[in-house]
């Protein structure tokens, strides 16, 4: 009975431990939620502007011959996958990887018709153990991401649509909605699809609307892509915080029922030591 008592301490004491880690990481990514969401809302002026003011440009070139805005027959597909470096986050980098997997196996009979380039090392991991195709990575990208981290893979992803190597590129990404909700969504961004209703600005260009259009839609492009970054890091640490939280919920029900068995057998020796010690007075009498 001793030893079961001992034992049960322990489970208690070790699960206190593991609460306490769990309620401070809870916090930490609490903290750089707020962190994250204040950047994906601070990029979000600036996409605006600069889609308005491509829309604009682009309405004033009626027949552009610009590779990112003219579709064409899909006989290959590329895909920007956007991942977490670390795990504890839920179901933020499974249910992902599961969308772009079975939009894989719907779309794609064989590895020649798509391309891969991954963000994250839980993304690149997964990827090449199964032999997908990844031909572009960046891993190891900070909690506070910079355009500067994500701009050579996403300029590589725009030039090598640009050069036919594949006739459409999709972003595979988590849309942060809260920090208890987050949405694997898979949208199209080239050819870039620029609406209808543009009102062709009356301004003057040099050396001319044509070139000052081709120069903007790379980087409109390379745009999409960091701000699905950082809607992606927002959703990464909503998703920590609300596993944490429910991990520390967890920890919190285990020591209310690892106390319950250690008082239930703190209980039973106490009453066994009174039953043996009545049955020795009886057996003296």
């Amino acid at each position: 009975m001793a030893k079961g008592m001992r034992e049960i301490k322990r489970q208690i004491k070790s699960t206190q431990n593991t609460k306490q880690i769990t309620k401070a990481m809870e916090m930490v990514a609490a903290s750089k939620l707020r962190r994250s969401q204040e950047a994906a809302e601070a990029a979000r002026p600036y996409a605006e502007k600069i889609k308005e003011v491509v829309t604009s440009i682009a309405a004033g070139t009626k027949g552009s011959t610009n590779p990112i805005l003219v579709s064409r027959p899909i006989r290959k597909t590329g895909y920007l996958v956007i991942t977490s470096d670390r795990g504890l986050a839920g179901g933020y980098n499974a249910n992902l990887l599961r969308k772009l997997m079975l939009t894989i196996r719907e779309n794609h009979s064989s590895k020649d018709e798509y391309v891969v380039f991954v963000v994250g090392r839980k993304g690149r991991d997964f990827l090449k153990k199964r032999g997908i195709p990844v031909i572009g990575e960046v891993t190891g990208i900070s909690d506070a991401p910079k355009f500067a981290d994500i701009k050579e893979l996403a300029s590589l992803a725009v030039s090598n649509f640009v050069d036919g190597k594949y006739d459409e590129l999709h972003l595979v990404y988590n849309k942060f909605h809260n920090a208890i909700t987050q949405e694997p969504v898979l949208n199209r961004i080239l050819p870039l699809d620029m609406g209808e209703g543009g009102q062709a600005a009356d301004y003057e260009y040099e050396p001319s609307q044509e070139e000052v259009l081709n120069i903007l839609l790379p980087k409109y492009a390379e745009t999409l892509v960091f701000s699905a970054l950082l809607e992606s890091k927002a959703s990464e640490f909503g998703a920590k915080m609300t596993a944490m939280g429910n991990a520390t919920r967890n920890a919190t029900e285990m020591i209310a029922r690892y106390t319950l068995m250690y008082n239930r057998a703190r209980q039973a020796s106490i009453t066994q030591e009174i039953s043996e010690i009545v049955a020795g007075a009886n057996a003296q009498g």
